[in-house]
């Protein structure tokens, strides 16, 4: 389990952030920074991974309440137009902003730091070392899902509320069928080949 230990090393105000949505073929890419208050810990935080959607759900409503949250989005097109990686810095510099106030330090899930006002280190598999990151993990995954379920109802020939936006063989069954829609990455190779096709 994530614990503090990163944190308590740290001297000021920590916020964890993680992104969710790197890999699937539609839909935003969605960071989250969190910066949890030690009073009010939420009780079972962990790496969004290893929850169940339900306790995701639980987890989601317990942070939002007692942590400063900030939630960053990049687009389908700017995932386009700038590529993922810079899309995904791109986000987190948002969900950073949106942060009610600044940290001293931000410790960022991955090997790879966005531009802060604030001094950042990147932590490999940071969502299962870190609580904050872990928690920021548990708002970007959530966030993420629930614009999928509202995309879903827009376009529901994709079964976008099932499976994300992820190359599953429904998705890639309903783009054959019904081609891409304003919310697919099309720089990405399955989209690609549909957007020549086309």
């Amino acid at each position: 389990m994530p614990d503090f230990e990163i944190e308590d090393s740290i001297a000021g105000i920590v916020a964890g952030i993680d992104e969710a949505g790197r890999g699937p073929w539609a839909g935003p890419v969605v960071a989250a920074a969190v910066i949890i208050d030690r009073k009010n810990v939420p009780k079972g935080i962990d790496d969004s991974k290893k929850l169940t959607a339900a306790k995701r759900e639980i987890l989601f409503e317990h942070i939002m309440q007692t942590c400063q949250v900030g939630v960053g989005f990049a687009s389908a097109e700017e995932i386009d137009n700038l590529n993922i990686l810079q899309a995904t810095m791109l986000a987190m510099q948002r969900a950073f902003s949106n942060l009610p106030s600044e940290p001293d330090m931000t410790l960022i899930d991955g090997n790879k730091i966005p531009q802060l006002p604030c001094p950042a280190t990147a932590i490999i598999k940071g969502d299962s070392k870190s609580i904050s990151i872990a928690a920021a993990s548990i708002i970007a995954k959530v966030t993420r899902d629930r614009v999928m379920h509202e995309l879903a109802i827009q376009h529901p020939q994709y079964g976008f509320d099932k499976h994300s936006g992820y190359g599953t063989k429904i998705h890639q069954e309903a783009l054959e069928r019904y081609g891409i829609t304003p919310h697919h990455r099309k720089t990405y190779k399955p989209i690609a080949k549909l957007v020549v096709c086309s």
